[in-house]
């Protein structure tokens, strides 16, 4: 074949060299750079040395289809004769296909069916550095099964990223890693052009785009229209801002053509893109274009420098797409796409200190991506958790854990992991297992054909067109208001129409859990699950905690409304995204999973009671998801489609300031009913502790004797350490059953604890012993000189203070002390009238030196009140001296 193409391409020279590396090893990779035909020219070498076909995987739908009509041009063919492609609901092959371009997601559905892969001579996997998962998931599958069944099967990664080593270890193994055959760089330059923009924008995230980083980029490229020759390749992050930068640049004249190339485009419409053009033209196009496909006359590339990514909120189960800087290997692939045909130039939207602070390379799907998917081929494989497979990366534990946790409620995978006959029959949908899911349990509900259309408008929510309200976009798709999205919307249709089992009855499954490489593959169809009669209170579960399939009425489901029939199978797919408003007419909802919701200004779903959501995301640090896609639908039918979530629980627990006793019914997170309960003694007993504890001791009320106990004991602890228990707030909650006992177990309510005598309650904290001591070593009072007794006050346990009157302490030589004599008492010595003069724990050292000055400065102040020269040896008095008459 490849004899039959005379094109020359900077590959074409290292062809035969590769061709010999795989002949001798059956394995290899192939390195080269974006224009050097590495995608067109060595499927066609390969084909010319291999008995049988040859499979070229794609990780895109547009490239597949693109690279096969231009191998199928250098023969001189149409497509489909030696050269076809298969995608997702359209295949253009024949019995005279040599080569077949597929979608590296159709290739593993392939090997579920037919792990040899009989009648295929070279698997050739084509930028496997994209890392999607399907990519990776090929990868890993046709390596086992070379190994294990077709050792024959030649195998070859083709990458335009230097990243050769890992890949050469995967394929051949790290003693023996495959050939490594690298092709030069395409042979014209390009020159770089840092055009950032005038003054710093916002960085990107979840939200939309800054509109002053789009102004930017229609101004770069109305800039290059004006200092180059050719066409312009312009690279947005999504469909979004491709649109918005179009309407910016809708104004060109002097023939220049405005053209769109993104996944959301009917083949068609991509098609033209990817075509020569009579006019100039600027096409604005997402990462499609950064690899596989040559854009015919391009020679000026425009970057924005973003690339938009699915990452996932494990916590929340949400998925969002994030908008991040793309990746410096990300930009040397996407600057080549203008020097294919002849020297170029690539305007990038950031500067060189920018773009040294980029990511070498793109982060791979596996770590950030939903696994719910890639954990059920895995299981439908034979190896689920992917141990021994030649992934570039292991699965990141947490993200495989709520992936398992998923395909265990939807009864796809049992205990240990393996698949179900019910997991096969959803692998076999070809949708996401929860699509899958909702496909084939809501059909007996809503009729085959319902199902097929709502699943297919999930599975492919790009078709929905503006708002959020997702039966009207059914509507429209119905009548046929946007001819691209419905022509792409039915094709799914058809799939999944046919994938449906036709008979009511659950098809015989095989044993899950054998590996392909023994003989096993995906059944196209199976049990979805035991029927049972719906009640409307909520789907029958089989297993333990496995969703079911929901028994359908009579006439396959006509009398539901639309939204109804929309709001099943939402709910059956994400029954952890129904919703409640949170209060009547408003815009803010309760997910059942937990996550809060709100619902865009303006929405005409607002005032819904109950919304099954279809799309939603959450920004990070939001307080709240954005509701994107929903419909809404009754209580009844989210009864019946979260049926797995519905608990009735009795609930005694301090709720708010008091116990509550009651039973609720529950929707995940969402109350539903509640009605009053009579609790038991010893439930009260565990919510009063636990409002205690959640509220603090400030529920007890403390009488100054309780405090002036507990401040004895803080003091007896400090001073003494030993058994004297702790009084710390700490220590009295958690020991809070022993000292409060038969008063919190009489307790019934918040009132009740506030009636707790709590310093007889401290005192069951003090052993006998202990408690005969208390007043000698930390006594509440201390007698003084004078015949007073006064308190002493241990609120600072490392110095107990007494307050006393100067004259009542005459006679005292030294401060007395505590503590079995450990501790000194602090004195504050009080005027007459009762005012601090001195503070010490050294009389002694105050009768020497502090006394005289206070008593030079008093007693002119206060005469009736005696002030002898030696305090030691005078009579303490607590009066004055009578006046005399």
């Amino acid at each position: 074949m490849l004899s039959d193409v005379p094109l020359d391409l900077p590959v074409r020279p290292v062809l035969p060299r590769l061709v010999a590396a795989l002949r001798a090893a059956g394995t290899g990779v192939l390195v080269a750079p974006p224009g050097t035909g590495k995608t067109t020219l060595a499927p066609l070498a390969v084909a010319d040395e291999v008995t049988g076909r040859v499979l070229v995987a794609q990780p895109r739908r547009v490239a597949a289809r693109a690279a096969a009509r231009r191998m199928a041009a250098l023969l001189g063919e149409p497509v489909g004769e030696r050269v076809g492609y298969a995608v997702r609901g359209e295949r253009r092959t024949g019995p005279r296909t040599r080569v077949e371009v597929v979608t590296t997601g159709l290739l593993v559905r392939r090997m579920h069916r037919d792990p040899e892969l009989a009648g295929t001579g070279a698997v050739l996997l084509d930028e496997c550095h994209e890392r999607h998962l399907d990519a990776d998931l090929a990868l890993a599958f046709t390596v086992e099964a070379r190994a294990a069944l077709r050792p024959d099967l030649w195998l070859l990664a083709m990458s335009a990223t230097p990243e050769a080593d890992r890949f050469a270890a995967l394929l051949g193994g790290a003693d023996t890693p495959a050939p490594v055959v690298r092709a030069s760089s395409a042979l014209h330059p390009v020159t770089r052009i840092w055009a950032p923009p005038p003054r710093p924008v916002p960085a990107p995230g979840a939200g939309p785009v800054d509109r002053s980083l789009l102004d930017h980029v229609a101004a770069t490229v109305r800039r290059a229209l004006r200092e180059r020759e050719g066409d312009v390749l312009v690279f947005l992050p999504g469909a979004g801002e491709i649109a918005a930068v179009a309407g910016r640049l809708a104004d060109l004249r002097d023939g220049i053509e405005v053209l769109t190339l993104h996944g959301r485009q009917r083949a068609a419409e991509q098609d033209a893109a990817l075509r020569p053009g009579e006019r100039r033209r600027v096409v604005l196009a997402t990462s499609v274009a950064e690899s596989s496909l040559t854009v015919p006359g391009v020679r000026v590339v425009v970057d924005a420098g973003l690339s938009r990514v699915a990452r996932m909120d494990l916590a929340r189960g949400l998925g969002a797409l994030v908008t991040v800087g793309v990746s410096r290997a990300a930009a040397t692939q996407r600057a080549g796409r203008a020097g294919r045909e002849a020297p170029g130039h690539v305007y990038r939207c950031w500067s060189p200190a920018s773009h040294e602070r980029l990511a070498a390379q793109p982060e791979p799907e596996i770590a950030t991506a939903d696994l719910t998917g890639f954990a059920l081929e895995l299981a439908a494989w034979g190896s689920p958790d992917g141990a021994g497979l030649a992934l570039p990366d292991p699965p990141p534990a947490a993200g495989m854990t709520v992936a398992r946790d998923a395909l265990s409620t939807l009864g796809a995978v049992d205990a240990d992991g393996r698949i179900t006959d019910r997991g096969r029959a959803i692998a076999a949908v070809g949708a996401h297992p929860r699509l899958a899911r909702a496909l084939l349990d809501g059909a007996p509900r809503v009729g085959a054909d319902r199902a097929a259309e709502i699943v297919a408008l999930l599975a492919e929510d790009s078709v929905a067109g503006p708002g959020d309200d997702l039966t009207a976009a059914w509507r429209r798709l119905r009548a046929g208001a946007d001819p691209g999205a419905t022509a792409r919307w039915r094709s799914e249709v058809r799939r999944l129409r046919a994938a449906l089992p036709e008979a009511p009855a659950p098809a015989a499954g095989r044993p899950g859990g054998a590996r392909p490489s023994r003989g096993a593959g995906a059944a196209t169809t199976g049990d979805p699950g035991r029927a049972r009669p719906a009640d409307g209170r909520g789907a029958a579960a089989t297993g333990s905690g496995r969703a079911g399939a929901l028994a359908g009425p009579p006439g396959g489901g006509d009398h539901l409304t639309d939204d109804l029939a929309v709001g099943l199978l939402v709910g059956l797919a994400h029954p952890e995204r129904l919703a409640r408003a949170r209060r009547p007419g408003g815009s803010a909802y309760l997910m059942s999973g937990g996550t809060a919701a709100e619902l865009a200004p303006g929405s005409g779903l607002a005032g819904a009671e109950w919304l099954a959501v279809a799309v939603a995301d959450r920004s990070p640090g939001a307080p709240a998801a954005r509701v994107r896609l929903a419909t809404p639908l009754d209580e009844a039918t989210a009864r019946e489609a979260g049926g797995p979530l519905l608990r009735a629980e009795r609930e005694v627990g301090w709720s708010g300031e008091d116990v509550v006793a009651r039973e609720v019914v529950r929707l995940g997170a969402i109350e539903l009913t509640e009605r009053p309960v009579r609790p038991g003694a010893e439930e009260v007993t565990a919510a009063l502790l636990t409002g205690l504890r959640r509220t603090g001791l400030g529920l007890l009320t403390w009488t100054p004797a309780a405090r002036a106990l507990r401040e004895r004991l803080a003091f007896c602890r400090h001073a003494l350490a030993g058994d004297w228990p702790d009084v710390g707030d700490e220590a009295l909650l958690a020991d809070a059953p022993a000292w409060l006992g038969p008063e919190l177990a009489a307790a019934r309510r918040r009132a009740d604890l506030a009636r707790v005598d709590v310093a007889g309650a401290l005192r069951r904290l003090l052993p006998w012993a202990l408690a005969a001591r208390l007043d000698d070593v930390a006594p509440e009072r201390i007698a003084v000189p004078s015949g007073s007794r006064i308190r002493v006050d241990y609120a600072d346990p490392a110095a107990p203070v007494l307050a006393v009157k100067l004259q009542e302490t005459f006679g005292w030589r030294d401060a007395p002390r505590v503590a079995d004599g450990r501790v000194p008492v602090l004195l504050h010595l009080l005027s007459p009238a009762g005012r601090p003069v001195a503070v010490t724990a050294d009389l002694a050292s105050f009768w020497r030196t502090g006394y005289p000055r206070v008593r030079a400065e008093l007693r002119g102040r206060y005469p009736r009140h005696p002030w002898p020269e030696d305090p030691t040896t005078a009579a303490p008095t607590r009066h004055a001296t009578p006046r005399r008459r």
